[in-house]
């Protein structure tokens, strides 16, 4: 209908709103008002069928409505925005069956390529997806022809809070872990470990305590470690969720932070600013990972090899922590 009302062929529309069309702007313009007049919308579908791209990136991150992982969404979305790609968020709440359900779902839906925010996925299911597409998988180191993975140094940030309680004084340090299993978690506690051993202090298995990333989990931790009696002076939590929940539990028993318990979290959400007390915590940039994911799949899907790195971990030292009471 655009091409009758225009005069010209149906091809030549399409390679006007490809933007592949050399044709001068007096029948550009007549398309476009065409296109207006008759509320002509494409089908990205058929686009799809026709070209073999859908424009679309699949996204598989945990949880939609997590603080850390929302602010990567938001990256991925604006670095693609940019490009005529949308992204498809699919979430997989930490199981493996569920993100792989989500990845069949985005194949089924045509995606031209799949971002995975960390997960339990193996590496295996990851690789045989990307003998099909394009794949970028953020939280661990992997290689793979058509894979691309973004690790964030996890033992080196767990290491750097670590060593900021101990140059403070503190001897005793508690430890909230993440998932069980989980790379992130394992590596946040690795670093705590190798901080310790390298001070000389060995690792007080009482007061590792399990954790499930968000603040039910820190301050259930908490509760469990007060009811212990085993003493402390200092917590890392896992991610900053946990450390907002373990700050509750120790204010719901009377105990001050940093005066009573030193409290340090891990991913520098943008609440920690807002916390009483603000939260000494690791830097790890959300948006920045997404948007370096985005950034990396994008340089895949133009056939070219991302050469993409994360930022180094910093810790940001507020007043959630001081030397401990004599």
């Amino acid at each position: 209908m655009v091409a009758q009302r225009c005069g010209v062929s149906p091809s030549t529309v399409s390679r006007i709103l490809n933007g592949t069309a050399v044709v001068s702007d007096e029948k550009r313009a007549a398309v476009e008002q065409a296109i207006a007049d008759l509320g002509f919308v494409p089908n990205p579908v058929a686009r799809g069928l026709a070209g073999g791209r859908s424009w679309s990136v699949g996204v598989v991150t945990q949880t939609i409505d997590s603080p850390f992982f929302g602010t990567a969404l938001r990256g991925i979305e604006d670095e693609i925005d940019r490009t005529g790609y949308i992204a498809l968020f699919v979430s997989g709440h930490w199981n493996t069956e569920e993100e792989l359900r989500c990845i069949e779902a985005l194949r089924a839906r045509r995606v031209d390529g799949i971002i995975v925010l960390a997960g339990r996925l193996g590496d295996t299911a990851l690789r045989t997806c990307a003998r099909t597409m394009p794949v970028v998988v953020t939280g661990r180191l992997l290689k793979a022809p058509h894979l691309f993975s973004l690790h964030f140094d996890n033992v080196s940030g767990a290491q750097l809070a670590t060593e900021h309680l101990l140059q403070l004084g503190h001897r005793r340090i508690a430890f909230i872990a993440g998932v069980p299993g989980h790379a992130d978690a394992v590596e946040r506690e690795q670093g705590y470990r190798q901080a310790l051993a390298a001070a000389g202090i060995a690792a007080n298995e009482n007061l590792i305590l399990p954790g499930q990333f968000h603040e039910e989990s820190g301050r259930l931790a908490m509760e469990q470690l007060l009811l212990s009696r085993h003493r402390f002076s200092a917590v890392l939590a896992a991610n900053d969720q946990m450390a907002f929940g373990a700050a509750l539990a120790l204010h719901q028993r009377g105990l001050r932070i940093p005066q009573d318990v030193s409290l340090v979290g891990f991913d520098d959400l943008a609440t920690s600013t807002f916390a009483l007390p603000p939260l000494t915590t690791v830097h790890q940039p959300g948006y920045e990972l997404g948007r370096l994911a985005a950034a990396a799949m994008l340089q895949l899907l133009a056939g070219q090899k991302p050469t993409i790195e994360m930022p180094a971990p910093r810790l940001v030292v507020r007043e959630s922590t001081s030397r401990p009471r004599a």
